[in-house]
């Protein structure tokens, strides 16, 4: 088997003290594992390295495990948090540029903040964008508080990665149901339907350069393109968009293939949104690097295609 050279951006780590905001979903891990977890967010050396030259990971965007700040109840502590976070992150990558690239994590509790953080980061720092984990206490970026940062977004030409994490209310549809909660099931709609009130609320309109990124083959939307042009036709509900609900599922929202290891959901992510629009990343260490470079590596696909999506399109979109 050939080893396509790769590029991964759904891989994470954890500052000192950022495990408290976790504890909601790492307490339905069995201890072993959660300890072994543990290990590999907090190792920037040793394990991760010698898996990344093990499976030609040449280089990896690295981002705080979820739901960091985004799960932090006063907007204050929220900013000066996001701050020593990517102080912490900037260090880890200045000991290893070639290998390491950096997500910003930011107080979306204040969006003033948040662009600054992001100003910030990019520019004095070397980010390569951000990662932020859903919506902020009910809040979703579509409102019209965030057009500032999603201005700046745009102006600096970097991705928003849009990671999920838990429902502000969990839906009745769940109850006497916690494994639909989490990870398996309720995630990825809650992502899914983040990005969809991004698109619907106009943001891509406004913002017409903005890029947002959604793990897990882009957590079911690439497969609904025609549905969504089908049915928002008939059922606009009073709202104008200036292209069908399809054509910004791969212009302005792209994927990855992070946690997704089928070469079916792949070619069919593939044949709705392009080549161009599909990327490789693992979602390490929640994930195994081993399955998901074994998957891509044997994709039914031809070398150019697998070019493009293991490192081609991420070298572009984060100018590497």
């Amino acid at each position: 088997m050939t080893l396509t050279r790769k590029i991964a951006f759904e891989e994470h780590f954890s500052a000192v003290g950022f495990d408290d905001y976790s504890k909601a979903f790492v307490k339905h891990i069995n201890t072993q594992a959660s300890s072994e977890l543990n290990a590999r967010l907090a190792d920037f050396d040793d394990t991760r390295i010698s898996l990344m030259d093990q499976y030609a990971i040449d280089y990896v965007i690295l981002s705080q495990t979820g739901p960091g700040v985004q799960n932090e109840p006063d907007a204050a502590t929220a900013v000066r948090r996001s701050r020593q976070n990517n102080d912490f992150l900037a260090a880890q990558i200045d000991r290893n540029r070639a290998r390491f690239g950096g997500f910003a994590t930011l107080p979306m509790q204040d969006p003033d903040a948040a662009i600054e953080e992001l100003r910030r980061t990019v520019k004095d720092l070397g980010f390569k964008g951000a990662l932020v984990n859903g919506h902020t206490h009910g809040i979703y970026y579509d409102d019209r508080q965030y057009d500032p940062f999603w201005a700046e977004l745009e102006k600096l030409g970097v991705p928003l990665y849009l990671h999920p994490f838990d429902a502000y209310d969990v839906p009745h549809a769940y109850s006497g149901h916690p494994e639909l909660v989490g990870a398996t099931w309720g995630w990825g709609v809650e992502a899914g339907t983040h990005a969809l009130r991004l698109l619907f609320g106009g943001v891509f309109d406004r913002f017409p350069g903005v890029k947002v990124i959604l793990g897990h083959m882009g957590e079911g939307l690439p497969f609904q393109r025609w549905r969504f042009d089908s049915r928002f036709a008939v059922y606009p509900h009073g709202v104008s968009l200036k292209q069908q609900p399809s054509q910004y599922i791969g212009s302005n929202i792209l994927i990855t293939t992070s946690g997704v290891c089928s070469h079916a959901a792949l070619q069919g992510a593939i044949a709705e949104m392009g080549p161009q629009a599909v990327m490789f990343s693992v979602d390490y260490p929640y994930e195994s690097i081993e399955l998901a470079a074994n998957f891509i590596d044997t994709a039914p696909l031809d070398e150019q295609t697998k070019n493009m999506v293991c490192y081609e399109n991420a070298k572009k979109l984060f100018n590497l």
